[in-house]
């Protein structure tokens, strides 16, 4: 297949409805799904951004700022998961509650404004990664245009950079939850506490980093390209001193790069039902 053939292969699966919401976080997946719906779609394409606790401090802009540069109507929605014992309790299908939160209020914003289907970010490559949340997608009967057209992460990257969408080299930011090991209960206190401490860190020119979570202890966790500056002694004080700042006893910076999504590496994939 040609290159320009993968992205009408894109906007011709956009094409089979007449219109869409687009859950819409500001990240590079979500954005070229929020680009190709405003080629196809026009104004009978809406970008809806989630907006609780779990949300990092900076993305709401960025995902408005995403949503004006591709010319797709946007709007914000409060979501609660937090009053769902399933996503506190944080157990390993935290995010199926998210997720199931998230379209619950996207099904009804649709259901009262004439919107024919909501639309994800996925990938095929999260086919082959533990998904919850494609389960509570399936239950709503969330469409894929990524995945029905073969798009993988390198595919969408690509394609993003091609359309001059602002968040094409931008890193996975997944909620702030997801900072929490499986178990430690999800509240909006230690939500926030994250958030400081990341933000703490990005403010000294890390662009790419976790900050994980183990009660009154942090493990940051950075890019690869980052190691060899936090050898050097004052960039490693730096760095713990900002994490201690928001609140953290110990502080430990792990030495093996960031990899998304280590706290789910030895679950079994989720398939879409």
């Amino acid at each position: 297949m040609s290159p320009r053939a993968e992205l009408v292969v894109l906007e011709r699966a956009i094409a089979t409805v007449p219109s869409a919401i687009v859950a819409f976080s500001g990240g590079v997946d979500s954005s070229l799904v929020a680009a190709a719906s405003a080629r196809v779609l026009g104004e009978r394409a809406l970008a809806v951004t989630a907006v609780s606790p779990a949300l990092a401090t900076g993305e709401l802009d960025g995902a408005r700022s995403v949503a004006a540069a591709v010319g797709i109507v946007h709007r914000t929605i409060t979501t609660d998961e937090l009053s769902r014992e399933g996503y506190r309790r944080n157990g390993e299908d935290r995010c199926y509650h998210c997720k199931s939160e998230l379209y619950d209020r996207l099904a009804a914003l649709g259901a009262g404004e004439g919107y024919a289907v909501v639309f994800s970010g996925a990938n095929i490559d999260d086919l082959g990664d533990w998904r919850p949340g494609l389960r509570a997608a399936a239950e709503h009967d969330v469409r894929h245009p990524l995945i029905e057209s073969g798009f993988g992460k390198s595919d969408v990257r690509r394609w993003a950079s091609a359309l001059a969408i602002p968040s094409a080299d931008k890193p996975a930011m997944p909620c702030l939850a997801s900072r929490l090991p499986y178990g430690t209960r999800v509240d909006p206190e230690v939500l926030a506490q994250v958030d400081r401490a990341e933000r703490a860190v990005r403010a000294l020119g890390y662009r790419e980093l976790r900050v994980r979570h183990l009660g009154t202890t942090a493990r940051v966790e950075l890019a690869q390209t980052d190691l060899e500056r936090v050898a050097i002694e004052d960039a490693r004080d730096a760095i713990v001193s900002a994490v201690v700042g928001a609140g953290y006893g110990v502080v430990v910076i792990a030495e093996k790069p960031l990899r998304s999504g280590s706290f789910t590496g030895k679950l079994l994939p989720l398939a879409i039902a």
